[in-house]
């Protein structure tokens, strides 16, 4: 492996903190809001925003909306902390309805819990 070629890890922690964990966590935060009673919709609905804007600071450099006011605030906190501020946030905040006794599906959380572990475990993988 040289220095102008990747590991396959480091490609594979790219293409899931780009494309995969906030798409994926916006499902699940979707689902909760549509299938949560009371209080239990909100850290979703956070969750949802939070990855609404992930999601459109990916791709608004492609869609040429980066002259748009708010891109450039989001792109930053999404750069915060070499790209893992902004996943272990969102995450952070739906993991609040695990301690809300009136969520439903608690299959959600486990799905969750399993997402955040492969997604940790990979950028372990790409430090060392």
């Amino acid at each position: 492996m040289s220095f102008f070629e990747p590991s396959p890890v480091l490609l594979a922690f790219i293409f899931a903190q780009r494309f995969v964990f906030f798409e994926v966590l916006a499902a699940l935060a979707l689902l909760r809001i549509f299938v949560g009673r009371g209080i239990a919709r909100l850290p979703a609905l956070l969750t949802l925003m939070i990855c609404a804007a992930a999601v459109f600071a990916t791709f608004a450099p492609a869609l040429n909306l980066q002259t748009l006011p708010l891109y450039a605030d989001i792109a930053r906190v999404q750069a915060l902390g070499g790209g893992m501020a902004m996943p272990l946030m969102a995450s952070g905040v739906f993991a609040t309805s695990l301690f809300i006794p009136q969520r439903r599906w608690r299959w959600i959380d486990m799905l969750h819990l399993l997402g955040v572990i492969a997604f940790l475990g990979l950028w372990i993988a790409t430090r060392l």
